[in-house]
C-alpha cells in the first residue's frame, strides 16, 4: 500500500484538479449568459466601470511609464553591442503595445481589482446578503457578476491603450533627455514600425485579460469560506489564478496572433 501512495495522491490531485476547472467553466458560462439577458442593473455596470476602468488608471499608467524608460534604456545597452541602437524606438513601440502594456496592465489590474472583487463579494456571502438578494427575487450572478465581468471586459483595453501611450512615452523621454536621441526622428520611426494590427492585438489581449480578472474574483469570492480567514484566502486566491490565467492566456493569444 505504501508504494500505491504517490500514485494515488497524483490521482487525487488529478481528480480535483479536474473538478476546480470545471466548476469554474460552468461559473463563466452562467455568468456570461446572464450578461445577454434581462434585468439589466445600469447603476452596478457604471459602478464597476468607474472602479476597474477610472481608479486603475494611475496604476497602470506609473508603471506603463517607468516600463516603457525602462526598456528604452535596456534595448539601447544591448543595441549598442551591435552597433543598433537606432532600433530603440521601435522596439519599445513594438514591445509595449504587443507584452508589457496588455500584460503588465492586466496584472496590476489583477493585483487591484480581482482582490477588491473578490473580498467585497466574499464579505457579501459571510455576512448573508447574498442570501438576502436572492430571497428578494435577484439572482446573484445577475447583480454582482454579470456587471463587474462587462464592465472589466470593456474597461481593461482602454486602459492598456492608455498605458500603450504613457508607455511608448516613457520610453520617448528617457530616448530623448537620456540617451540623445532627436524627437521628431524618435517619432517617426515609432509610426513607421507600428502597424494596427499590433495595436488591436494588444486591445484583443486587454479585453481577455479583464474578463478573467473579473471572473476571478468573483468566482472566489462566491466561493468564499465562512469568517475572515475564509475572505482572506478567497482575496489570495483569486490575486494568484487571476495572475497565472493571464500569463497562460498571453502565450495562447501570442502564439494565435504570431505563430507564423
Amino acid at each position: 500500500m505504501a508504494l500505491l501512495a504517490p500514485f494515488t495522491w497524483i490521482g487525487q490531485a488529478t481528480l480535483g484538479l479536474l473538478a476546480a476547472i470545471g466548476r469554474l467553466t460552468l461559473f463563466a458560462l452562467s455568468a456570461v449568459s446572464h450578461v445577454f439577458r434581462p434585468p439589466f442593473y445600469p447603476r452596478e455596470f457604471l459602478s464597476a466601470l468607474m472602479t476597474i476602468g477610472w481608479y486603475s488608471l494611475p496604476v497602470v499608467g506609473l508603471t506603463a511609464f517607468f516600463t516603457g524608460g525602462a526598456l528604452a534604456l535596456q534595448i539601447y545597452a544591448g543595441g549598442a553591442r551591435f552597433n543598433a541602437e537606432a532600433v530603440v524606438p521601435s522596439i519599445v513601440a513594438i514591445g509595449m503595445v504587443r507584452e508589457l502594456g496588455p500584460v503588465l496592465g492586466g496584472l496590476m489590474v489583477a493585483a487591484r481589482v480581482a482582490s477588491s472583487i473578490a473580498a467585497e463579494i466574499g464579505t457579501m456571502k459571510v455576512t448573508e446578503q447574498i442570501d438576502a438578494l436572492t430571497t428578494l427575487s435577484t439572482h446573484p450572478m445577475k447583480y454582482l457578476t454579470a456587471p463587474r465581468l462587462l464592465a472589466a471586459t470593456l474597461a481593461v483595453p482602454l486602459l492598456v491603450a492608455v498605458g500603450d501611450a504613457i508607455g511608448i512615452l516613457g520610453g520617448y523621454t528617457i530616448g530623448v533627455q537620456r540617451l540623445g536621441f532627436n524627437g521628431a526622428a524618435y517619432l517617426q520611426n515609432t509610426v513607421d514600425f507600428l502597424e494596427p494590427w499590433d495595436v488591436g492585438s494588444g486591445l484583443v489581449k486587454g479585453a481577455a485579460f479583464g474578463f478573467i480578472v473579473a471572473l476571478m474574483g468573483c468566482y472566489h469570492g462566491m466561493h468564499s469560506g465562512r469568517g475572515a480567514q475564509g475572505v482572506g484566502q478567497a482575496t489570495k486566491a483569486a490575486v494568484v489564478s487571476a495572475s497565472v490565467l493571464i500569463l497562460a492566456a498571453n502565450y495562447l493569444l501570442t502564439e494565435a496572433f504570431f505563430s507564423a
